[in-house]
């Protein structure tokens, strides 16, 4: 049971539920600008902060319980899955040969990846992200960018509540004492601030060019792009295109149909 929960996520869901919930608690707590707008009546600001940590935690676990884009059936073993999922697999002879995963046996489609963590081909493959325990696929990487960008505003709006509430003291050891908290709070929001706008701004960068973490990162491994020149990204449709795509069209991409639309080297 105990082994069933660490390998299902259950502890890093745990530890990031908890540690939000504490650092929202300081910041209520200390005689911050929260604190002081508490005591004067105006509730506006302290609703709206507590509403937006609460909606951070809420697409925290949207996307870390949400299927990331497995792939469910083989065609070549006759399996029964979905319309959907069974016509993105369909191999043309225009189009690059399907992959067989070499772990769970299955075809894979183009730019999916077997993820050694969940064990599962993931589609449209991102990475696997140990803060989230899920990976992040073609199913759920916009509520992944969605998360990085509603977390970041909790993160830069507490930073500023943190500080708000450093108070003087007559020594450094009584300055200490009576900020003791809030400086724990300040160093936890600091440090996950630029973390996320580090990830943020790099999954900006690569929505934009249609790319992902792991095509980025293993160019000169991956079959269908190792052949390309450098520059080249046979999935790309320009900045406009690529954003739209991916912030407003919800649906499975045969991208074996776009790489032989978009290269004169298919593999």
């Amino acid at each position: 049971m105990v082994r069933s929960l660490f390998r299902s996520g259950f502890l890093v869901r745990v530890s990031h539920t908890v540690l939000t919930w504490i650092v929202t608690l300081i910041l209520f707590l200390h005689n911050t600008d929260l604190r002081r707008c508490e005591e004067r009546g105006e509730l506006l600001l302290p609703a709206l902060f507590f509403l937006l940590v609460l909606l951070s935690v809420l697409l925290y676990f949207t996307v870390s319980l949400m299927d990331p884009g497995f792939v469910l059936t083989d065609t070549v073993k006759g399996g029964q899955g979905s319309n959907e999922e069974m016509e993105s697999m369909i191999a043309q002879s225009s189009t690059p040969r399907l992959r067989r995963c070499g772990y769970c046996l299955l075809q894979q489609p183009m730019r999916a990846k077997h993820c050694q963590t969940c064990k599962r081909c993931v589609r449209r493959f991102d990475h696997h992200c140990p803060w989230i325990e899920n990976c992040i696929g073609e199913r759920n990487h916009r509520w992944f960018f969605a998360y990085l960008l509603v977390q970041l505003l909790v993160l830069l709006w507490a930073l500023h509540i943190a500080l708000s509430g450093i108070s003087p003291g007559a020594t450094w050891e009584l300055w200490l004492r009576a900020n003791g908290f809030l400086l724990a709070a300040l160093t936890i929001v600091g440090v996950f601030s630029w973390v996320t706008l580090l990830l943020l701004g790099c999954h900006l960068y690569l929505v934009s060019i249609n790319c992902t973490t792991w095509e980025f990162m293993s160019r000169h491994r991956i079959s269908y792009l190792k052949n390309c020149e450098d520059e080249e990204n046979p999935f790309d449709r320009g900045v406009f295109c690529n954003l739209w795509d991916f912030f407003c069209i919800c649906r499975t991409v045969m991208w074996e149909q776009v790489y032989k639309k978009n290269t004169s080297n298919p593999v």
